[in-house]
């Protein structure tokens, strides 16, 4: 069983605890803080446990001939990629008022930082734990620093191999316990056929001691659905208000029906889970009233006669009487009385019955 913590004041994640689901915002509010409250209270009215953004102190980010770089993608926001970020970046006063306003609502509310100062500001900001983006998975004197301020951590794998995972476990695990690593593939939007969701089970087995979670980029929801059922304990999906706006994650979002489709349908197969103990249950009673079989005499049988297989069948019986399974152990006991043909066999009938042998 995989190990359990807390990653947000009274909320585990891990063992039996209900899947953390994170609605990444990410850059899908289009550099609009009102439009980013609205989608902190969608992700709160679909049902998600945390609203996510990305936090970048560009120029730790970035080199200059990076920010500088020409910039003319029809998602573009200004001439330069530099003027592109600014224009998506919030400034830490508008990140406070966007904590104090998730706080108001009642959601969770956290950042990827995307370089060592934006983890100074989260922690100074006092998010619940830290998202490591895909892009700083390997970045290790980052993953250290990250992992020293003591709050919990969520870690996606894209764009790494097993070896560098293995890498950052072997990093983190000394200094900050508290961590689970999210399968991802780093492709927008993502097609089915890289999603490779066995390697939560990979994940899993090398990793038995940390809860393993999934981030997914592709369309739709089933393949989610599906890493939920596969085990993942911490889920993360981009969302939007409208794949049609400008930006490149927006065709790889979730629409508000879409996320809370996709929270019911989580929720739905987590009850579905269930018990791993297979046994007839109390809901299942009254088919196996009606439809249950039992052991019937095939052919008329005299009293004191040893049973042999072919003195018996299995039907429908009224009443009911040894179930099917026991037939074989019924095979050599004698009979008390005569029996009738497609008499059901019950306990009053055969002498000795084994204790195990009850109708």
């Amino acid at each position: 069983m995989a190990c359990e913590f807390e990653l947000c004041p009274g909320r585990r994640v891990g063992g039996d605890h209900p899947c953390f689901i994170i609605a990444e915002i990410g850059q899908n509010h289009q550099g609009d803080l009102d439009i980013a409250k609205r989608m902190i209270r969608m992700a709160k009215d679909c049902g998600a446990d945390c609203a996510k953004f990305q936090k970048s102190e560009l120029e730790y980010k970035f080199n200059k001939k990076a920010l500088e770089r020409p910039y003319t993608s029809k998602h573009s926001w200004g001439n330069t990629y530099g003027e592109h970020k600014r224009h998506l970046e919030f400034s830490h006063d508008q990140y406070r008022e966007l904590k104090k306003y998730a706080e108001e609502i009642g959601i969770f509310f956290t950042a990827s930082g995307m370089d060592e100062m934006a983890v100074e500001f989260l922690h100074e900001l006092d998010v619940p734990f830290f998202k490591v983006g895909s892009g700083d998975t390997n970045n290790f004197p980052y993953l250290e620093i990250t992992a020293r301020k003591g709050r919990p951590m969520v870690i996606s794998s894209g764009m790494q191999s097993m070896k560098t995972m293995h890498q950052v476990y072997q990093i983190v695990k000394p200094i900050n316990p508290n961590f689970c690593f999210l399968q991802c593939t780093s492709a927008y939007p993502l097609q089915p056929e890289d999603v490779n969701l066995r390697v939560i089970s990979a994940y899993q087995s090398a990793f038995p001691d940390i809860p393993i979670g999934y981030s997914g980029h592709e369309t739709g929801i089933a393949i989610s659905v599906a890493a939920v059922a596969m085990g993942a304990k911490v889920l993360e999906r981009h969302v939007t208000l409208d794949k049609t706006w400008k930006g490149s994650d927006h065709q790889a979002s979730l629409e508000p029906n879409e996320l809370a489709e996709l929270v019911k349908a989580i929720r739905t197969v987590e009850k579905a889970m269930g018990s791993p103990i297979k046994q007839l249950l109390p809901c299942e009673m009254a088919c196996n009233e009606k439809l249950g079989k039992s052991v019937v005499a095939k052919v008329a049988i005299p009293e004191g006669a040893v049973l042999t297989l072919d003195m018996l069948t299995v039907k429908v019986g009224e009443p009911k009487g040894f179930p099917p399974e026991y037939i074989f152990d019924l095979v050599g006991l004698k009979v008390k009385r005569n029996v009738e043909e497609d008499e059901t066999i019950t306990e009053k009938i055969v002498e000795n019955h084994v204790k195990k042998l009850k109708c």
